[in-house]
């Protein structure tokens, strides 16, 4: 289904010509990566506690040795990575047109990759065990939006031990809608982890779908080659680590905003088009999972006020009937079903860790040393909290005159909301690489980021390898995570070291691109 999506006519006259798939040798190393990732995972994973794996006769055994599991995890996530950034390079600026893969064989590529992560525990982060303790408090009667795990579950309970310390205290930060489909899963799986666990991926994959869905029609919209907007979106390490692996529901809330931005622009001149209300109840939905999704309902309501003329006069009523639609909605999700408001109150509740990727939160911890150091006091507090408010207002004055930018026909609707997203993630308290995924999945459909596509693939590469697969960074791991990675590049430099004498003597695409090569350069025409 994804590769009829994705192919197009072009690629379909084009395909009887070619003669070698370029994309399979990359697709092979990147699927041998993913299922080293999966073997590793069993060791070196977020894994629940107790793990139930343990003391089993094969699948046990990487929970025996944690830092060889963890050396193989980052075997795996640097081959994945390579081959990600080898189809990457075979991409033009036409996108995925031959001698490259076709959007066909990437989607392709995606798939097979995506699988073992998904069959694999999860990897890179814990909070899908967050996740379920919520859904329980919920299913339980009890709100947990004011009650944490621990207070409302107890210390004890299997939900509530495998959530990191800092968060056990804590209630839920997330919309009521979310909450809502978790106490469906509680329903189903019980105390069962393993089950909760593959109910909430398959809510994941759901989010991805949509995503699937509406991506490249949005690159349509743009005059972009589908491809190469699914390959920077989509098939991203940081969607294969963080949406399919580690669970986050980014992937439900990007996905429904995302499609309802496409079905909203198919919005005639009517302000009750039917287009136009489905998709601002999709994008209201998303912001029930994650409030900034919100965001978009604006861009889509001054892309339909720029149709008809780009005035204030517009502005107003669409303006009014997205407001009279969030107040139907949210009234029936916050009080209707017993979660009530409380979720506006517990936004903040990520800022309780300092995050590092955080420029504003640097900012902040960097003036408080200062202070320190000049015999001024500890004031690190309150110059943090200065600067994040600071930043909160910067990004503020950015998405305002995005919004204004895109009424009077300067900026895409949806390079509009993209931008403004990242700017809400990047000027904000908080930064996780999957927050980041808020505007990349987005720009991915714009003319913007596939003519940067080489500095796009090398930030996501980087940015994928940040995190470590155990979803704990190196708390409580000082020596076993340094000797893990050291014996990781070990094995990776074997593997590509036979895989360099395997090409030998090789020609193609695929094999002109990599690093020591000299191939007669193709043009290449931007459109």
């Amino acid at each position: 289904m994804v590769a009829r999506e994705l192919d197009t006519a072009e690629a379909a006259v084009l395909a009887p010509s070619r003669v070698r798939d370029p994309s399979r040798m990359p697709r092979l190393v990147g699927l041998t990566g993913t299922l080293l990732m999966a073997a590793g995972g069993l060791g070196a994973g977020a894994l629940p506690v107790p793990n139930p794996v343990f003391g089993l006769r094969l699948l046990g055994l990487p929970s025996r040795n944690t830092t060889i599991a963890i050396a193989v995890t980052y075997t795996g996530i640097c081959l994945l990575v390579l081959a990600w950034l080898w189809v990457g390079k075979m991409l033009r600026a036409r996108g995925a047109v031959p001698p490259a893969p076709t959007p066909a064989q990437l989607a392709r590529t995606a798939v097979m990759w995506a699988v073992p992560l998904a069959l694999a525990p999860p990897l890179f982060s814990r909070d899908v065990y967050s996740y379920l303790a919520q859904s329980a408090t919920l299913a339980r009667g009890l709100d947990p939006y004011v009650l944490g795990p621990a207070e409302a579950l107890g210390v004890d309970d299997p939900l509530t031990r495998s959530i990191p310390t800092i968060w056990r205290d804590t209630p839920a930060p997330y919309g009521p809608l979310f909450l809502i489909m978790g106490r469906g899963i509680t329903a189903l799986s019980g105390n069962d982890i393993v089950l909760g666990i593959f109910e909430y991926r398959l809510l994941a994959f759901a989010g991805l779908g949509l995503m699937v869905w509406a991506l490249p029609k949005l690159a349509r919209r743009c005059g972009l080659d589908t491809g190469l907007a699914m390959w920077l979106g989509l098939a991203n390490p940081l969607v294969l680590f963080h949406l399919v692996s580690g669970i986050h529901n980014e992937a439900l809330m990007v996905g429904l905003m995302l499609a309802g931005f496409e079905i909203g622009l198919r919005a005639g001149d009517r302000l009750l088009d039917r287009n136009l209300l489905v998709g601002a109840l999709l994008i209201i939905a998303a912001s029930a999972i994650k409030l900034p999704a919100i965001l978009a309902l604006g861009f889509l309501g001054m892309e339909w006020a720029r149709r008809r003329g780009g005035r204030i006069a517009h502005v107003v009523p669409v303006a009014g009937l997205f407001s009279l639609l969030s107040v139907v909605c949210y009234l029936p999700l916050s009080v209707g079903t017993g979660v009530g408001l409380g979720w506006l109150k517990t936004l903040d509740i990520p800022q309780l860790i300092r995050s590092w990727m955080s420029v504003t939160t640097d900012l902040g911890m960097i003036g408080g040393q200062v202070g320190i150091l000049a015999r001024l006091g500890d004031h690190t507090d309150a110059v943090l909290a200065v600067s994040r408010n600071i930043g909160l207002a910067a990004s503020a004055v950015l998405v305002v005159m995005l919004l204004f930018a895109v009424l009077r026909g300067r900026v895409e609707p949806i390079t509009g909301m993209g931008t403004a997203l990242g700017a809400v993630v990047l000027l904000g308290p908080v930064v996780h690489p999957w927050y980041l995924l808020w505007a990349a999945i987005p720009l991915a459909a714009t003319r913007g980021l596939p003519r940067y596509r080489r500095a796009a693939l090398a930030a996501s590469a980087v940015l994928a390898l940040l995190v470590p697969p155990t979803g704990a960074d190196f708390q409580f791991r000082a020596f076993q995570l340094p000797l893990s990675i050291i014996a990781g590049i070990g094995i990776l430099l074997v593997i590509l070291l036979v895989l360099r004498h395997h090409l030998a003597g090789q020609s193609g695409h695929d094999i002109d691109v990599l690093p020591g090569r000299s191939p007669v350069p193709v043009p290449e025409t931007t459109p």
